[in-house]
């Protein structure tokens, strides 16, 4: 990424008080495996959900806006304290304006991980728009910072760490790790 284009994509993660995050190709490595009894199985990355809870430790509220529903996403989201879960949600923009309102929160200061066209009325939407290297050529193009890191390999963390440095906050969010 270019210099001017990551100060950019920093100044709008400057203003991110509501960070959204997709599931599948962004929590996870997009794959999906169903066990021998047809329950689902996806799998998360430990440094995603640190991000996550430091993103909700700095006053950062935390979200995720999912198309498939998943009871293992539910019980994730819990794990992480994200109180804010909308699955099975084919109309993206619908959920997003209504989390908008119960937060209280304009949709520049959100941000948002998304890596497929589902996502784009939210990630067109929102003051900061973040996607992955694997996602759709459509997202990419719209986002403001795509990551170096693969979905479900700590691309959110990746994000999470950019908010907190864009906020002046990751020293800090560091600092009792270091003590």
């Amino acid at each position: 990424m270019a210099a001017d284009a990551l100060l950019s994509a920093m100044a709008r993660a400057a203003s991110v008080r509501l960070m959204i995050f997709d599931v599948d190709g962004i929590l996870t490595d997009g794959s999906l495996q169903y066990g021998a009894d047809g329950e689902l199985i996806k799998r998360f990355n430990v440094l995603d959900g640190h991000g996550i809870k430091l993103l909700q430790q700095c006053g950062i509220v935390t979200a995720i806006i999912s198309a498939r529903s998943s009871a293992i996403v539910a019980r994730r989201a819990a794990d992480l304290g994200v109180a804010h879960v909308a699955q099975g949600v084919h109309d993206k923009r619908t959920a997003f304006e209504a989390l908008c309102a119960a937060t209280a929160t304009g949709a520049q200061d959100c941000g948002f991980l998304g890596d497929d066209w589902v996502d784009l009325p939210v990630l067109t939407r929102v003051g900061f728009a973040a996607s992955v290297p694997a996602a759709h050529a459509e997202v990419r193009s719209r986002a403001h910072y795509v990551t170096q890191a693969a979905g479900g390999h700590g691309a959110a963390r990746e994000v999470c760490d950019l908010i907190l440095r864009a906020q002046g906050r990751y020293e800090a969010a560091l600092a009792p790790y270091l003590a």
